[in-house]
């Protein structure tokens, strides 16, 4: 399965927060397994991926594809999301517009122009999670994520191409859908201005 879709070079609109720092990340799984005290072999084995990627990940030479930092972080015992805290996410009630935490994940998923604003503090205990992913024209996915749990995607804006196992829906703002997070999914914008999605799921993988 784990269709890709077509990637363009399009780059994400000017930003007016400071987003999240994804080229350590090959340094804080490293940090995760050695603290675990698992070798690389153990890992890979439970992460379905050789010793040679994830070995090329942790010394940062590659950004592993968000299906592929699900597995690892499965295998690590932790959420993507501790993967990019920070110490500014204080938990507070509030999150105001332009303010709220980013995760830029263009070299993470592959595809290009995506954003992720965090609308739930990167803190343990939380049930659910909830994120907007902003698209840039030409923005998609590589490829299709599986983690456990269920979800929702709601359109803010644009028009973007959900796929769902084989199925292929066309969305536009007011648009929701709901599925089983376990079922290979993914995205794509298809218009020609940026797109915004509200993704809730539970529980927490990101």
């Amino acid at each position: 399965m784990n269709k890709q879709f077509k990637n363009t070079n399009s780059g994400l609109g000017k930003g007016k927060k400071e987003s999240i720092s994804a080229l350590t990340v090959g340094t804080r799984i490293r940090h995760a397994r050695l603290s675990l005290g698992a070798r690389l072999k153990d890992i890979a084995v439970n992460a379905k991926c050789s010793e040679s990627l994830l070995s090329k990940i942790e010394n940062n030479r590659i950004q592993p594809s968000l299906n592929v930092l699900h597995r690892i972080c499965e295998a690590l015992g932790i959420t993507v999301g501790e993967l990019f805290s920070a110490p500014n996410i204080d938990g507070d009630i509030v999150s105001r517009a332009g303010q709220r935490p980013a995760v830029k994940l263009d070299g993470i998923r592959q595809g290009t122009g995506i954003l992720m604003e965090l609308l739930v503090p990167l803190v343990k205990g939380h049930l659910l999670q909830g994120s907007i992913h902003i698209i840039a024209v030409g923005g998609s996915t590589a490829g299709q994520v599986v983690h456990q749990g269920e979800e929702i995607a709601y359109v803010i804006s644009g028009k973007v191409e959900m796929q769902i196992e084989e199925e292929l829906y066309c969305m536009s703002a007011g648009d929701s859908a709901y599925f089983e997070s376990e079922k290979p999914h993914g995205y794509r914008n298809l218009g020609d201005t940026e797109a915004r999605i509200l993704f809730i799921n539970t529980p927490p993988t990101f």
